[in-house]
């Protein structure tokens, strides 16, 4: 388990990054049903049994998330600011127990009872509930003025069939971690292409300032698959077509950069053999330990730098967009959580004022303040108290803009796995056009 995820830090949970941590294991095998017991035991958080005839009631349903406050909480705060509706909090597992989310809400949804009437779901889900019908489509709620107030990517991974199923909330991405006071050695310029880095990174290698010039996610694991969204993307590629009905993975743009990945091993050595069985954890350990210059990864990262317990690299580390290939630009994996509305609700209009407050500029605040996750709001990134209390999070605006999607597909977890093997061989065999070849064609079937 990353260490991301095992305790409290500064008095309270870590999140770390909460939606790929542990998503492999949604992917690879299911750990079994959550069943309608889950659901049964949420609670209402203090909240009377007592309730006004005259309010609509309706349940929220969202993973554990904690901070200062839990989202229990959030539901409290609403119930006691109107007296029209009256919600029931479900708490399910953490987001570190992504197969128990997933299977739980794809069990009640699959019922098309309605219930829960909102939920929060893992950005690589929205395509496939929104395709199974589960979740309402939101554009006529959410028309296109009221949409400019968020991230172009988390709105476009909230998109499926030209129709917005969700509503943004809270996300991360993945991001360029350096250590400031080696590259200052080496020029004090932070490189924007990928080229750039290679060769800072091997000057400082060569230099013996450093172990590792480029530490990144190489396990066959959905890590990988957002390693290479990222690197594909800045190449100004693809995995699949705009209509996700074919694959682009075999394309030079795809190619290029997936070879680009093995030389950093195979041949300028600025990344050790060792990251191809590495996700998150083991690439970030040699980095706060002293041992590298540059990585990517997430946003739980940076506290542990900060860490002095956990961390060599105390006040040494600055975090940037990724590079990119010319002509391409920096682009960064997408995750987090976004709401839904289930498309089977009794209590639409309820559900729908629920939704516009949790997603609201007020709550995205709390939620940035109490619980450490990024609002999916940019104006939110230029607020005074969220740069004085959390100045880390308020300086990711740039790396945020560059947020990709993964493939948005009804068939991602068939997609992802097929991703998740193909790429692996290409980076063990060096055979990268021949692998994504095959790939492609293993794509194509699944989703032509």
């Amino acid at each position: 388990m990353d260490k991301s995820r095992k305790g409290p830090r500064g008095g309270s949970k870590s999140i770390g990054h909460v939606t790929i941590a542990d998503r492999r294991q949604f992917l690879i095998g299911s750990a079994g049903l959550l069943g309608a017991a889950a659901f049964g035991a949420g609670t209402s958080l203090g909240i009377g049994r007592a309730r006004a005839q005259s309010r609509a009631e309706i349940s929220f349903a969202s993973a554990a998330f904690f901070g200062k406050e839990t989202f229990g909480d959030l539901i409290k705060a609403f119930n006691e600011s109107q007296d029209r509706i009256l919600v029931k909090n479900i708490e399910l597992p953490p987001p570190s127990s992504s197969t128990e989310v997933y299977q739980g809400l794809v069990q009640q949804l699959a019922r098309r009872t309605g219930t829960p009437d909102v939920f929060s779901q893992d950005v690589i889900w929205i395509a496939g509930f929104a395709a199974a019908g589960w979740a309402l489509p939101l554009d006529e709620y959410f028309p296109a003025d009221k949409r400019s107030a968020y991230f172009t990517g988390t709105l476009d991974a909230c998109t499926y069939g030209g129709k917005l199923t969700a509503l943004p909330w809270f996300m991360d991405s993945g991001m360029f971690y350096y250590r400031k006071d080696v590259l200052e050695k080496h020029g004090g310029k932070v490189p924007e292409s990928w080229a750039d880095m290679a060769t800072i990174a091997a000057a400082a290698q060569k230099a013996g300032d450093i172990d590792f010039g480029y530490l990144w996610q190489g396990k066959q694991a959905e890590v990988l698959v957002c390693d290479a969204v990222e690197i594909i993307t800045s190449n100004s590629g693809a995995i699949l077509a705009p209509d996700g009905k074919s694959s682009l993975i075999n394309q030079k743009g795809a190619v290029d950069a997936i070879q680009f990945l093995h030389d950093t091993i195979a041949t300028n050595k600025i990344s050790p053999q060792d990251v191809l069985s590495w996700d998150e954890e083991p690439s970030r350990q040699p980095f706060t330990s002293g041992k590298a210059m540059f990585m990517r990864n997430w946003s739980y990262v940076y506290p542990i730098a900060q860490d002095a317990k956990a961390s060599q690299v105390v006040d040494k580390v600055g975090v940037a967009p990724l590079p990119s290939f010319p002509g391409g630009k920096s682009s960064a994996c997408l995750g987090g959580y976004q709401l839904g509305v289930n498309a089977n609700s009794k209590q639409r209009e309820a559900a729908i004022e629920l939704l516009t407050w949790l997603s609201s500029t007020e709550i995205q605040h709390r939620i940035a303040l109490n619980f450490g996750l990024a609002p999916t709001r940019p104006a939110l990134f230029q607020d005074a108290q969220i740069k004085k209390e959390q100045p880390f999070m308020a300086s990711l605006e740039k790396v945020f803009t560059g947020a990709t999607a993964r493939p948005i597909t009804p068939e991602y977890a068939k997609v992802t796995l097929a991703l998740q093997s193909g790429i692996s061989k290409a980076l063990v065999s060096g055979n990268i056009q021949a692998e994504m070849d095959a790939l492609a064609g293993q794509i194509n079937k699944i989703v032509g």
